[in-house]
């Protein structure tokens, strides 16, 4: 009895110790043995920490170093947490002249399974979601006290309630349909007065919005989706901030933002960052400038907070154990942090993916990021893949213009645009690797952008879903979701039928659905069903014919099969001569419809039914081999 009282008394000082820390924040909150680079910057911050001196007794790990700032309320503490270390908590002494507490740190051990954070690739359809616009599985955490921006799904630009339950009642929905990644937009606490649910500006790197539910939901939304074999791909930014972000009541230096006192709105104008002959007010004025007046712009040739970034995305990666990272605004943060970045991410995690955005229809520009690229400044990218928005904006004009026209600045219209934008694919080292889309969140919707020409959409579906590349379609997409009233965000991000209780459509299940929009779900549910075992499509070379007469033909092939596309955006039917596709065809003697499953013989033509697109795998003959 003796001895226990001696122990109890023993613990009371660092109770009544740890009560009275002046620590309100330590981040990353725990972290991992087992990373390759073991250094690891942990941001303290409380009442005038700078003041205390830290030290640790842990086997295999040491303080390298303390950094205090312009503000006395944050210490940086680098600790080298070594390959001896184990998973335990790490007791970090503080101290100073007139006081003395323990902090506990927990080390966990790092996931050693190859697959924990496996990334995405051309072998998957991605879905990309809103979560504040897909499903409310929880009703009760819509409206949280003090988190800014209330509930009001009338208002296109308002919280509508959608959240990580709703995501993961539905994962069978976005299985079924063929998915096998879905991408969710940023779900970190966004805690701004108007306008938050779109999840850009971050107020807390390191926690899950609460109207959308907890890290731990997010997690096991994770661990659920990777069950039933789709990934999850986080939408991370690095540029900026909101301006409710907790650091803003308290920057830590002075030059923790760019413009920091006297903003500056970027310039916007991405090819600075490529042009040899860009002054220096140019370049510094796009990926110095902030955003937009609400989202303060990051400087990441701040040390500091250049390994606080990185490693909170490395925090990310290990706890969720996602498939992939996708970055909002990769071009404008400093450029050589971006390519650190990368580096660190892709050499902690080999087989992981990440896919940034260049929003530009130049194809040199958005090549210029693309890992392997032998640029002419020498500059180096780690980042394996981009979105293709330059093909994004050719299948769209080249379905919506005539053939033989020209546009208002001369380019060719019809498919030869888009035939003319894919021969530019010599640009990047790796072509397969980029992911292409018919819209995203940020644009006006697919269906809005060719008319409501459900032909048009069926022929962009199939490209989509058999072109080079890891495609992705935004949530709805499926159904015929449109913006036709407004080219407003709110309008593009409009909610998801079904999603809500009440709602007296529902896609989910098919009911109150036109006769259309259920073809259309089902022509997605076909190729998109189809497509998940066809090695072909998702690494297969392509071959492409000019566009003549209104058609377009292009195959997939590899030394076992080969898939010949074939679009006719003629109002009539179209007899197809064979002859000049005979380099592709040779040995071939029937195909097979991969929609229809129509048995089709080849010989020396191929009748098309008028706008249509033919998706035909290719048999050969009986006894060929």
């Amino acid at each position: 009895m003796k001895h226990i009282f001696l122990f109890f008394w023993l613990l009371l000082p660092l109770t009544v110790l740890a009560e009275s820390s002046p620590i309100s924040r330590v981040e990353p909150p725990f972290w991992w043995t087992g990373f390759r680079e073991t250094g690891l910057q942990l941001m303290i911050y409380g009442d005038k920490v700078s003041r205390l001196t830290p030290e640790l007794d842990y086997p295999g790990v040491s303080i390298n170093r303390v950094e205090q700032v312009d503000s006395p309320n944050y210490l940086f503490l680098y600790l080298d947490v070594s390959a001896e270390a184990r998973p335990g908590e790490v007791e970090i002494v503080f101290s100073s002249e007139d006081e003395s507490f323990t902090h506990r740190y927990l080390l966990k051990q790092k996931n050693r399974d190859p697959d924990h954070a496996r990334g995405f690739s051309a072998a998957d359809a991605i879905y990309l979601i809103t979560p504040d616009r897909f499903a409310n599985g929880d009703p009760g955490n819509d409206i949280i006290e003090g988190m800014g921006d209330t509930l009001d799904r009338s208002a296109p630009g308002g919280r509508h309630g959608g959240d990580l339950e709703g995501i993961a009642d539905n994962l069978d929905y976005i299985g079924d349909m063929g998915f096998t990644a879905i991408w969710l937009n940023p779900l970190v606490e966004n805690r701004m007065p108007t306008y938050s649910y779109h999840g850009y500006s971050a107020t807390d790197f390191y926690r899950v919005d609460p109207r959308y539910g907890t890290n731990e939901q997010y997690r096991e939304l994770v661990s659920s989706a990777r069950d039933k074999g789709i990934g999850v791909i986080m939408d991370m930014i690095v540029n900026h901030i909101g301006s409710e972000h907790w650091w803003m009541d308290d920057l830590p230096t002075n030059d923790w933002l760019n413009f920091q006192g006297a903003p500056v709105i970027t310039s916007h104008e991405h090819i600075t960052e490529q042009d040899p002959y860009a002054s220096g007010y140019d370049r510094s004025r796009y990926s110095d400038g902030w955003f937009v007046d609400t989202m303060p712009d990051l400087n990441q040739r701040n040390p500091l907070l250049a390994d606080y970034l990185t490693q909170n995305a490395l925090w990310w990666i290990e706890y969720l154990g996602l498939a992939g990272i996708r970055m909002d605004t990769y071009p404008y943060p400093d450029k050589h942090y971006m390519a650190e970045w990368s580096r660190r991410l892709m050499e902690e995690y080999p087989h992981f993916n990440i896919v940034g955005e260049e929003w530009t229809d130049n194809p040199a520009a958005v090549s210029y990021w693309q890992a392997g690229k032998v640029n002419r400044d020498g500059y180096v990218s780690y980042l394996p893949s981009l979105m293709d928005f330059p093909l994004q904006s050719a299948l769209r004009w080249g379905l919506v213009t005539e053939e033989g026209s020209k546009m208002e600045d001369l380019r060719p219209g019809g498919f030869l645009y888009l035939y003319r934008m894919l021969a530019n694919d010599f640009l990047y080292p790796d072509p397969g690797a980029l992911v292409i889309f018919p819209d995203n969140h940020d644009i006006t919707r697919i269906y809005t952008q060719l008319g409501e020409d459900y032909d048009l959409f069926r022929m962009a579906m199939a490209y989509i879903l058999t072109m080079r590349g890891a495609p992705h379609l935004y949530y709805g997409t499926e159904v015929l979701m449109h913006n036709r009233e407004a080219e407003d965000h709110g309008i593009i991000r409009s909610d998801f039928p079904g999603g809500w209780e009440g709602d007296t459509r529902n896609a989910f299940t098919g009911e109150g659905l036109s006769e259309k929009e259920l073809e259309a779900q089902a022509f997605l549910k076909k190729l998109l069903n189809w497509r998940l075992d066809k090695k072909v499509i998702h690494s297969g070379s392509l071959t492409h014919f000019k566009p003549e007469n209104g058609t377009y033909v292009y195959f997939r092939h590899d030394s076992d099969d080969s898939v010949m596309v074939v679009f006719n955006k003629n109002h009539e039917k179209f007899e197809l001569q064979l002859g000049r596709f005979a380099e592709r065809l040779e040995g071939y003697s029937q195909a097979m419809d991969a929609v229809s499953g129509e048995l089709t013989p080849l010989g020396e033509s191929l009748t098309l039914p008028p706008r249509s697109v033919r998706i035909l795998e290719l048999r050969k003959a009986p006894g060929s081999g």
